[in-house]
Order: C-alpha cells, then sequence, then structure tokens
C-alpha cells in the first residue's frame, strides 16, 4: 500500500487499496528425517520444497545416484541401499506455465552405508560388590540421531553353543542410552540394541557384556585346583562346575576382550595347559541358564615369582596364607609382600599369615623375592555368612552330593 504528503506541516492521503505480491523462493532439498548416515533397509524421504506462493508446480530431479526418483515432490525410499547414495537437486516447473522454472536447487548428500551399525555396550562396574547397582551404557554411530534402546539379559544356551536374550523390565524402546539395574548380586551377560525411524529400523545386538561375582551362594560354583589365582606357563589346571545341573560350560574373557569357551572341557571339568593366553576371567554357565561366581586366573613367565593367593574370597574372621613360588623353588625365604604397593612384611619364612582377616585386609597382594616381583592380584574380603545363606547353598547342592556319593555305593 501507498499514501501521499505534501506542504508543511504534511498533509498526507488516505492510506491506498492493498495489493497482494506473492514471491516465489528458490527450491531446498530436505531429507526427512535428516540424518547424516542412513543404513541399509532404513525408511528416507527426500523432499523438494518451493517456499512462498500458492502456484502449482510439476517437479524436476538430477541427482549422481543409481536410482532417479520420479518427478514429484517428494521421493520415499522404503529401503534403502548404496544405490540411493548421492547428491539431489531439483527445481519447479510452474503447471500453468511449463516455460517458467526455477532454478536448480542447492545439491544435498544422501548418504546410505550398507554396513548395519553394531552397538557397543560398556557396564560398570565389572566386578560386583553383591548387592550394587550396575549401569549399562548402549553407544551407537552418530548417538544423536533418534536412537532408542533396547536392553536384554544374556540366557545360557548350550545346545546352541550361544545365548539367547530375553528383554530386561522396562527395556523396550528407551530414549536414555543407559540402563541401571539396582541390588545385582550374581555373574550376569547383558547385551543392547538399538532402533530408529517409522517403520522401526533395529541395529544388531551387541556383543555380549558381563558383570562378574565373586560371590559363592549362587545355585553354580566353579573350583580351580590348584587353588590360586597365579600360576605359571604350562601348568596343568582344572576348573570344575559345581551344582544341581547336567550340562556345563567354562567361559573365558580374556585380557584383549574376547569371549571363549574352554576348548578342553570333559564332563563339568575344563583342563588348561596354561600359556599367558589363558589369562582372563573364568565362570561356568550351566543348561539351565544359571551363572557360577567368577574368578580371576593370571599366566605368568617363568622367571618371575608367583603370589599364591586364594580365587575365591575370603570370609571375615578366617585365616589365609599368602606364600611366593617359583617355577623351579616352592619355598623361598626372605620374601617381601607388599599390600596395595605399600610393604607390609619381609618374612624370613616366605609366606604372609592372615591369622583372623577383615575388610581392611583386602586389596592388591604381591610378593618380591631376590629383586623380582610378582604379578599383583586381590584378595576379596567378604562379610561372615548368615546361617539362611548356609542353609540355601547346603539345600541347593545336597542333590549333586547325593549323586556323588552314590558312586562310592558298594
Amino acid at each position: 500500500s501507498c499514501r501521499g504528503g505534501r506542504g508543511e506541516p504534511v498533509y498526507y492521503t488516505e492510506d491506498s487499496e492493498t495489493v497482494r505480491i506473492d514471491t516465489t523462493g528458490e527450491p531446498v532439498v530436505t531429507l526427512h528425517p535428516n540424518w547424516s548416515k542412513i543404513y541399509r533397509g532404513e525408511t528416507i524421504t527426500v523432499r523438494c520444497e518451493i517456499h512462498g506462493g500458492d502456484t502449482e508446480w510439476d517437479y524436476e530431479w538430477k541427482t549422481n545416484s543409481n536410482r532417479k526418483p520420479q518427478n514429484l515432490n517428494e521421493y520415499r525410499i522404503i529401503s534403502a541401499s548404496s544405490y540411493n547414495s548421492g547428491n539431489y537437486r531439483c527445481k519447479g516447473r510452474m503447471k500453468s506455465s511449463q516455460h517458467e522454472t526455477t532454478e536448480w536447487s542447492d545439491s544435498v548428500t544422501l548418504t546410505v552405508s550398507d554396513n548395519e551399525p553394531r552397538p557397543v555396550l560398556t557396564v560398570s562396574p565389572s566386578w560386583l560388590s553383591p548387592g550394587a547397582s550396575v549401569t549399562l551404557n548402549c553407544e551407537v554411530e552418530h548417538p544423536s540421531a533418534g536412537w532408542s534402546f533396547y536392553w536384554y539379559k544374556a540366557v545360557p544356551d548350550l545346545s546352541e553353543k550361544s545365548s539367547s536374550y530375553e528383554l530386561l523390565p522396562d527395556g523396550s524402546g528407551t530414549a536414555q542410552d543407559s540402563y541401571i539395574i539396582h541390588g545385582q548380586t550374581h555373574t550376569a551377560g547383558y547385551v543392547c540394541r538399538a532402533g530408529r525411524g517409522d517403520p522401526e529400523y533395529h541395529t544388531d545386538h551387541s556383543q555380549p557384556k558381563f558383570v562378574w561375582s565373586a560371590d559363592v551362594h549362587s545355585a553354580a560354583s566353579l573350583t580351580v585346583s590348584p587353588d590360586r589365582v597365579q600360576h605359571f606357563t604350562s601348568d596343568s589346571v582344572s576348573l570344575t562346575c559345581e551344582g544341581n545341573f547336567t550340562e556345563w560350560r567354562v567361559r573365558k574373557f580374556s585380557e584383549d576382550g574376547r569371549l571363549s569357551d574352554c576348548r578342553r572341557m570333559t564332563g563339568s571339568t575344563c583342563d588348561i595347559n596354561t600359556s599367558k593366553s589363558d589369562t582372563g576371567v573364568y565362570w561356568c554357565e550351566s543348561g539351565s541358564g544359571e551363572f557360577s561366581s567368577a574368578v580371576n586366573i593370571t599366566v605368568q613367565n617363568d622367571d618371575v615369582p608367583i603370589l599364591v593367593s586364594p580365587v575365591h574370597p575370603v570370609t571375615e574372621g578366617a585365616s589365609v596364607n599368602l606364600s611366593c613360588s617359583l617355577k623351579t623353588q616352592k619355598i623361598l625365604s626372605n620374601v617381601f609382600f607388599y599390600h596395595n604397593d605399600k610393604l607390609i612384611q619381609n618374612d624370613p619364612r616366605g609366606e604372609l599369615k592372615i591369622s583372623a582377616v577383615s575388610k581392611s585386609d583386602e586389596g592388591f597382594y604381591k610378593c618380591q623375592y631376590s629383586g623380582r616381583e610378582s604379578a599383583q592380584s586381590w584378595m576379596s574380603v567378604k562379610g561372615e555368612q548368615d546361617q539362611n545363606s548356609v542353609v540355601h547353598k547346603v539345600a541347593a547342592t545336597m542333590p549333586y552330593l547325593e549323586s556323588r556319593l552314590a558312586g562310592f555305593s558298594g
């Protein structure tokens, strides 16, 4: 609209009638949803938008992808693949005047990966104090790009030599990339996966990660012979699963993060002729889906001493002997013992005797002999067993003991 004015002071006319002018902006290509990377099988829409005016348009696309869109304002890709990757431009042509067109839009790049994303799960802590809370974190490429998360417990499946996955309570499609488990007491395995879009696209499951408990009051248990954390190379070590179950496997999580099964399993016993690669965390899984307590095994070079310490937690008030040993000499004298890197005893008899263990004795121990030092091992101290847990443990193992005793009849 406009108006005129003249004179001093200025005299103004009335405003003119209003005239509407429609302007047509440049076309813009948009992606819906606008994620920086799309994975094979996801659904994506490439849209040409021309802002301003109420003109009706025909659309034209230009792309270097292997699949060209139809001349519509949007191109919906139901199941994307790398063939859809490329740069997309569009322009509009007036339906009422076909010779009048917009300029070409700027290019938008669509990247479709044929690699399937695999989330990475972390657990904290890895070793449990009984009843502690455990936090699971699930990480996916491009974490801000619309992912929701699914959380599962791993259930051993010995027949398939694998595990099945059981959804955790309220573990379906959570918005947060973390999940907290309260009151965890036993060794357990977990996996996660992620999903996004409509229809929802799901990633593969993550590799399983474990939280380990040294608690020996689960329905399954693991014993190690000889009963010590540290071993020399070429030692013969037996790991035996115990409990009221018929099928077992012993699993190992090695220092390099690999999960594997025992290669020499005879019945419920895994036999190892140790090498450095056998260092790791070990536990038993039963055919009924039970996990045993977990133990650390460390394999040392033959030219250094080893600390002889128990693989399972020591009960408060009990006595424990720690000693130092060489491959060629089991009994050493004038040995230095360290607790959490602090020298606590120089014993001419080569052993450290704690007559009544307390919680303050928990920690890392190592020994030193003739200038050579062992690796350090953690000694865990647990509270005194209450009567109910003892009764529960005995009741759980009675059928197993009866079956063992039956073998001696006659």
